[in-house]
């Protein structure tokens, strides 16, 4: 595939990285000679030095004859120009935009269309962050909650802990354990490494965790692993930015919730349209106003400022202060690594949340879904299943029967309006939504080629 990515920064450096490896021609463009120059010194891609919306410079990358472009510069409006010349000029088939400002969103129906803004797939950090924080908070105890099949069906991360239900069982025993529940252990890391899960697994502290389930059923299998978690109630966001704004609006009806903002005229439209949210003026790393009001009894502090190294200090001293649980936003995939398990509970990625929307619509196949995992280096996707038993890899076939590279498990079905959680025996039937937790990335093309019908089937 012919893919054009514009931007070389973070999200689309790492697209690219996910991408070179795949047999896919990649071309990068970026007006920063060094970064593409250090990204051709790391990867097999073609670059173009240049402003991303230009004709001249799209012509020069490749456009003419482009599958797909994906624009994922830090300018909304380039971004959308890019869209707009590719489709004008070069009649790119599929173009992908990031896009940050809110008011830009708030029009996507109307301005994002054939006649206005051609952008076939719109990408929203903002809202991808939103929707995980929601999970999170919603499914105390969660380290991860992924929807798949329109969220009919999850991903679920938790982490074994000392002394708590999942420690020192055997997955089947846990499997009994829950048996009113029928759900299914994809995949364990154990300091850092994948671990193929069977029914003789014992789990042990620190373990990660990934199951699936019926989203109806999440909230059950939840309070049985984790019996030790108790549910939130009251909730503090440090940053009024777009993601602090977007989720104190969305939760103040369900949680008691207090959002701390460093800029007075920020403060004072947040007040305004945030009716039933506490909006104090304030720097989060100032203990004396997080004991104030009330750190010690927070559940969740949640860091969302623009600033990791802020985000980074204000959740630590919010743990210290007390807090039973700190979130924080993190930029710098570096951080990541660095601090997740620690002090700081859980540390969330707007790059990752991104990548995986990005892949959704890049795999081959038929794929309605991709999440990044662990720092992209597993991803878990939902994959649709066409043909017959002569055309299809996976058609009619049982699971016990797919020649599935090592790593790959098969979690779930989604097959009309049922959950069918994967056993050795089911057997896939054509238009199944198959989720699918590849442990090691290296085995994702093995994975679409088994989903990719035959041509004969035509």
């Amino acid at each position: 595939m012919r893919i054009i990515i514009l931007g070389a920064g973070r999200v689309g450096g790492t697209l690219a990285e996910h991408l070179a490896g795949e047999a896919n021609d990649i071309t990068v463009v970026d007006n920063d000679e060094r970064v593409l120059q250090a990204l051709q010194d790391k990867l097999n891609v073609r670059v173009v030095v240049g402003s991303a919306s230009l004709p001249g410079v799209l012509r020069q990358a490749g456009a003419d004859d482009a599958d797909m472009l994906i624009a994922v510069t830090s300018s909304d409006e380039i971004n959308m120009i890019a869209c707009q010349v590719a489709m004008t000029f070069f009649q790119v088939p599929r173009k992908i935009a990031r896009v940050r400002e809110a008011d830009y969103l708030s029009a996507e129906q109307s301005l994002f269309t054939e006649k206005g803004v051609p952008v076939d797939v719109l990408i929203s950090p903002e809202n991808l962050v939103t929707e995980r924080l929601e999970h999170l908070l919603e499914y105390p105890g969660a380290l991860q909650v992924l929807d798949f099949a329109d969220g009919r069906l999850q991903l679920v991360a938790v982490r074994a802990s000392f002394g708590g239900a999942l420690t020192g069982r055997q997955i089947a025993e846990l499997r009994q354990h829950i048996a009113d529940y029928d759900m299914r252990i994809a995949a364990v890391f154990r300091q850092e490494q994948a671990i193929a899960p069977s029914g003789t697994t014992v789990l042990e502290a620190g373990d990660e965790v990934f199951f699936v389930a019926a989203k109806k059923h999440i909230r059950q299998i939840l309070n049985k692993l984790t019996p030790e978690t108790e549910h939130y109630h009251r909730i503090m966001i440090a940053g009024g930015g777009h993601i602090g704004e977007r989720l104190a609006e969305h939760i103040q009806g369900n949680y008691r919730v207090k959002l701390i903002e460093f800029s007075e005229q920020r403060c004072k439209a947040l007040s305004v349209r945030l009716k039933r949210t506490t909006v104090l003026h304030g720097s989060a790393t100032d203990k004396e106003l997080l004991v104030s009001e009330g750190i010690e009894k927070t559940d969740v502090f949640l860091a969302l400022t623009n600033d990791d190294e802020t985000n980074i200090m204000a959740s630590m001293l919010a743990k210290k202060s007390g807090a039973r649980m700190a979130i924080t936003l993190i930029n710098n995939p570096v951080y990541v690594d660095l601090i997740q398990g620690g002090t700081i509970d859980i540390a969330l990625s707007p790059q990752q949340s991104t990548i995986g929307a990005l892949l959704t619509h890049v795999r081959r196949g038929d794929v309605a879904a991709v999440h990044s995992l662990r720092r992209g280096a597993a991803e878990a996707l939902e994959a649709v299943a066409h043909g017959s038993r002569e055309t299809s890899h996976v058609v009619g076939r049982a699971i016990g029967e797919l020649n599935l590279p090592a790593g790959a498990v098969v979690g779930a079905l989604v097959r009309g309006a049922d959950v069918l959680i994967a056993h050795d025996d089911l057997v896939i039937e054509d238009g199944d939504h198959v989720i699918v937790f590849v442990a090691d990335r290296r085995a994702l093309k093995q994975v679409e080629q088994l989903f990719q019908v035959a041509l004969n089937f035509f």
